[in-house]
């Protein structure tokens, strides 16, 4: 059978919303990519259910942030609730963070939706070729690309194609990273879980009370969709193939319920819990699960994945167009390998204590103690869209210029997100940092049971200009943040636009725009300094005042880029 050849300049692998962003995200830079899906169509299963306020500031960068909210959840489903059963009372809530309400350190609110409603805005966001039903199967690569092997799936249509390089995104269980033999570092399986889709008159609960997730002792209910449908997930019985899910979903409504569930639905499914030993294998790159599989409590591996498409879409982009050094790939692994060590942790930490709440009230339920309500609930606003986490992360590698009074400091790296001493060289170190804000202590509903959100207690997330930090975002005017002075370039934001030399010919994309001097000050800027930021939107140097070299803007996109200055 003859095998038919394409070619592309990047092949994504793997058609679920971290390999959709990505094939959106290059479409924004020029980089035809292809991509490719075993299934035969986008996931009919609802899954991921929080795309986090930081996911949802790349979204309206991509003009699609409008159109997720509108089919998305109300704000006030931005909570969680833990009851012995969905028809009991709440005995602890907590409000989502960035989710529940705006948060000012952002110009969006992340949302409640289901990843089938996600993905078709994702898909429709570029012209870029798609096939479902290809598999990918094999990996060979040579000096200037990768061949890819695919196969048809049963309809024996093989095919080859030939890319500069591949971004796999094919999730936990990534036939890439096999093929590649990279290793993973973490517990591992979790367990299995089985999650129900069905049917249910339950609009009387959930308006009153409504909320993203129900916590029970007898699993996890999600509402699907603001127009209906439920989903319940929780341990897959041992004799799965003859259990009865419907009395299983029926019981965990409650017994005064008065409803019996209908299903439509049934998967199977391991929880993982691990990180890849590297991100990348020559021009092979890793993103999302296919990297770092995290439990679902708290909504971080998604927003994780779409957070590495953001750091490496630009990268790959700026190789491709020739205005930087392929070493500038290698910064990949270095910015976003300890970003996804401390989500695992986070994430890990969230579903121990779901299940030791769970356990406990069910402990309690058997003994008859449940009415004292005695469940200790360490629980609050920091395991879900943990800002500090998901905003407050600093990247520290060969693509973020030091302050000129931190550039003699020396480090290995470490991937303590609240200890971020930054790594020096080209590999996979560096660090996150997390700051001190609170949230949460005026939340009306908070302080159910002996739940309590008192001041202290929350997200932490300080806003800073630090290199290596996201950008904070203000308004520069009605509607428009500093955020969206970011794109498909690098951004100088300075008080004195005038004073900075512009070199004709630079290879460079950028952008210089005004920032207001009440701005500048805050962020420790002089009337002639400027911050330097990447397409990412992190910052990537500062200056404090103007540097007395003209070439220093010029050198300092050098240096990010890892090419050559250009002659002045």
């Amino acid at each position: 059978m003859a095998v038919t050849e394409t070619s592309a300049p990047v092949l994504i692998v793997g058609g679920g919303p971290v390999g959709l962003t990505a094939r959106a995200l290059l479409a924004r830079w020029g980089v035809p990519a292809l991509l490719v899906e075993r299934h035969a169509e986008l996931s009919p299963f609802p899954r991921s259910r929080l795309v986090n306020v930081r996911s949802m500031e790349i979204y309206r960068r991509l003009g699609l942030a409008d159109r997720i909210t509108a089919r998305a959840f109300a704000p006030e489903y931005g909570r969680v609730r833990f009851r012995d059963t969905l028809h009991g009372r709440d005995f602890a809530t907590a409000a989502m963070a960035g989710v529940r309400a705006p948060v000012p350190e952002s110009p969006v609110t992340g949302v409640v939706t289901s990843q089938d409603r996600l993905e078709p805005h994702l898909l429709g966001a570029a012209d870029a070729p798609v096939r479902f039903g290809a598999e990918l199967v094999g990996l060979t690569e040579e000096p200037d690309g990768v061949v890819a092997l695919l196969d048809g799936r049963g309809q024996g249509a093989a095919s080859r194609v030939r890319a500069r390089y591949v971004l796999a995104a094919d999730g936990a269980n990534s036939t890439v990273r096999q093929l590649l033999g990279i290793g993973t570092t973490g517990p591992g399986a979790l367990g299995g879980f089985t999650t129900v889709v069905f049917d249910a008159d339950l609009g009387r609960w959930c308006a009153r009370q409504p909320a993203g997730v129900y916590f029970t002792a007898h699993g996890s209910f999600a509402p699907l969709y603001p127009e209906g449908g439920w989903a319940w997930f929780g341990p897959t019985p041992e004799d799965a193939a003859h259990a009865d899910w419907s009395g299983i979903v029926t019981r965990a409504l409650g017994p005064d319920a008065g409803v019996r569930a209908e299903v439509v639905r049934v998967q199977h499914w391991v929880m993982n819990a691990f990180v890849a030993d590297r991100f990348r294998h020559g021009r092979t790159l890793l993103a999302g699960d296919a990297a770092h599989a995290v439990p679902i409590i708290g909504g971080l591996g998604m927003n994780a994945g779409l957070a590495d498409v953001h750091n490496l879409c630009w990268k790959l982009a700026g190789v491709l167009h020739g205005w930087a050094g392929p070493g500038l790939l290698e910064t990949y692994g270095t910015e976003r390998l300890p970003v996804a060590r401390a989500t695992l942790r986070q994430a890990v930490a969230n579903a121990r204590l779901l299940g030791r709440v769970q356990s406990r009230r069910r402990e309690q339920l058997g003994s008859g103690a449940a009415d004292s309500d005695a469940v200790e609930t360490p629980w609050s606003e920091r395991y879900f869209a943990q800002l500090g986490l998901v905003l407050g992360v600093t990247y520290r590698s060969t693509a973020v210029l030091p302050d000129p009074d931190t550039a003699t400091e020396t480090d290995t790296g470490t991937d303590d997100p609240t200890n971020p001493r930054p790594g020096t060289g080209r590999g996979d170190t560096g660090a996150p940092a997390a700051g001190t804000r609170t949230y949460g202590a005026a939340d009306p509903e908070a302080g159910t049971g002996t739940y309590g959100a008192a001041a202290g207690t929350g997200t932490d997330y300080v806003p800073t200009a630090e290199p290596g930090r996201r950008m904070p975002h203000l308004w520069l005017a009605p509607g428009r943040s500093t955020l969206d002075t970011c794109g498909e370039w690098f951004t100088l934001l300075t008080p004195d636009p005038a004073g900075w030399t512009r070199h004709p010919g630079a290879p460079w994309p950028l952008r210089v725009e005004r920032l207001p001097g009440e701005h500048a000050r805050r962020w420790g800027l002089g009337p002639r300094g400027a911050l330097l930021v990447r397409p990412d939107g992190h910052i990537g140097a500062r200056w404090p005042e103007r540097p007395a070299a003209a070439a220093g803007l010029r050198h300092a996109l050098a240096a990010i880029t890892g090419t050559r200055a250009a002659r002045p």
